[in-house]
């Protein structure tokens, strides 16, 4: 039953920033209009993420994932110029796709969609995904990633399948690390480090709106009359306790050699969330509107150099909010704007939360006197679950991710060793082939005994038929041409 109070509490809370906030019901939900349990996009029913990431030079970039347990209701919005996504298509209102899986947030720019094989292979091992054929699924995960090659170093070092799969096994509904890890390792903008950020509201009666970010804009997220950052403004509470505006001599330093050297390719992604149930166009609304929310903490925004991409995930069951329906309008504006309102608090979040890296100043660090006070900044950054990619932790997704080898075609050692005796048999548990096989290019090619290749009875049967027939034509030629010359004479 579609519910109207949640909406009311809603509007109030965010058109009145000064209201007293009204108690939930629900006991364990907090007042309407506060942040989540744990202010991230993982107060939302439904949603987990997962992060992974490596500094170690020449890397400098990583991958998050926002993961659904239950296939959940999506759709996307995509304003930047320059855009690195995969999959956006399914999730127009127009196309039959039911929901998604998962959806990635991602470091290393168009190398780094590969990234989502591994998290299409992590579901996929658990069952996880549309059902097709027998047995079989096809998990739906649509992505976008930013630009950060060669922040660390070397544009080759970038993630892979490996680092989706890790990123996937990260997954959890609990605290979300913020600032320099999972996608936002290498992320940059403004001359500074950017980074991940996540915030999250309750609207009332337990409905949720969720954002998750990654900060890496060729615009900035600072105002530069006074250097404060335009997204702290829409603060919850003490959300931003302890912040200040910058003393007047940390203001407008000189120019970074890390913002000198900025390239034009950049990139904010985000994703929103809510628990409450909504048609497939109303999440596309709400992708769009939270773009609002990009724009209010970042100026410029959506330039031809970025590629600002808004995933909606809609992880409410039962009757769908529909944006043609009247009676929904009221919900419907409550959810998308605290969409947008709860995507420039998560901005601001991970900007304040990143740290200086290499020659990449955080803002903390050009302004220290505005983050002095604010002690909840540790907290934003050490909080969740956020492991590096090691040699040991890839090698392990390497082996996980192990498809069935291709066999050789069919016959294609067929009498191969006739002859030659029977070959060694294997140890006992072997499984793995190697005794006369090895692998080329990913191919499992069958290998040839030492002394070469020999016929099969067939084909020499065949071959000594054809030499007999040979001759005999060869010989009715010659007969033929030595009666030719009497021919002549007759």
């Amino acid at each position: 039953m579609k519910s109207s109070r949640f909406a009311a509490l809603a509007a109030a809370a965010l058109v009145c920033p000064g209201l007293v906030l009204v108690a939930s019901p629900a006991s364990a939900n907090p007042a309407a209009g506060a942040p989540g349990a744990h202010n991230a996009i993982t107060d939302v029913p439904g949603i987990q993420v997962g992060q992974v990431q490596s500094d170690t030079a020449p890397y400098l970039t990583g991958t998050s994932v926002v993961y659904m347990p239950q296939m959940s209701v999506a759709s996307v919005d995509q304003r930047g110029g320059a855009p690195a996504t995969k999959e956006t298509d399914l999730l127009s209102p127009l196309n039959s796709n039911p929901g998604v899986n998962a959806i990635q947030l991602g470091g290393s720019s168009m190398y780094g969609l590969s990234a989502t094989n591994g998290i299409i292979r992590w579901l996929e091992d658990r069952g996880e995904g549309v059902r097709v054929g027998a047995g079989g699924v096809a998990p739906i995960v649509p992505a976008a990633d930013i630009f950060d090659l060669g922040r660390g170093g070397d544009p080759k070092a970038r993630t892979s399948a490996e680092w989706g799969y890790l990123a996937a096994q990260a997954t959890s509904d609990g605290p979300v690390r913020q600032g320099g890890v999972g996608g936002g390792t290498g992320a940059r903008g403004g001359g500074m480090r950017g980074g991940v950020g996540t915030a999250s509201v309750h609207l009332g009666d337990g409905i949720y709106v969720g954002a998750m970010v990654i900060v890496n804009p060729a615009g900035s997220p600072v105002d530069p009359a006074d250097c404060t950052l335009y997204g702290v403004k829409y603060g919850i509470g003490n959300e931003f306790a302890g912040y200040k505006a910058p003393k007047k001599k940390e203001c407008n330093p000189p120019t970074p050699p890390a913002a000198a050297a900025e390239q034009p390719a950049n990139t904010t992604i985000a994703v929103v969330a809510t628990n409450a149930p909504l048609e497939k166009a109303a999440a596309q609304r709400m992708s769009g509107n939270a773009h609002d929310g990009m724009a209010r903490a970042i100026s410029p925004i959506h330039t031809l150099g970025d590629g600002d991409t808004v995933f909606a995930v809609s992880t409410g069951k039962g009757e769908a909010l529909q944006i043609n329906d009247p009676a929904d309008s009221r919900q419907l504006n409550a959810i998308f704007n605290a969409g947008a309102s709860t995507l420039a608090r998560a901005i601001a979040k991970a900007v304040l939360s990143s740290e200086s890296i290499g020659n990449t100043t955080s803002y903390c660090d050009r302004y220290p006197s505005a983050c002095k006070g604010m002690k909840q900044l540790k907290q934003w950054r050490t909080q969740g679950n956020a492991p590096d990619v090691t040699p040991e932790t890839f090698a392990q997704a390497t082996q996980a991710l192990a498809q069935t080898p291709v066999p050789a075609p069919a016959g294609a050692d067929k009498g191969k060793d006739k002859g030659k005796g029977k070959p060694n048999a294997a140890p006992a548990g072997n499984t793995t082939n190697d005794a006369g096989q090895e692998s080329q290019n990913g191919m499992v090619l069958a290998s040839g005994n030492t002394g070469g290749p020999t016929l099969s009875t067939g084909v020499t049967t065949g071959l000594l038929a054809a030499a007999v027939l040979g001759v005999g034509l060869l010989g009715m030629h010659l007969r033929g041409r030595r009666r030719a010359p009497s021919a002549r004479l007759s």
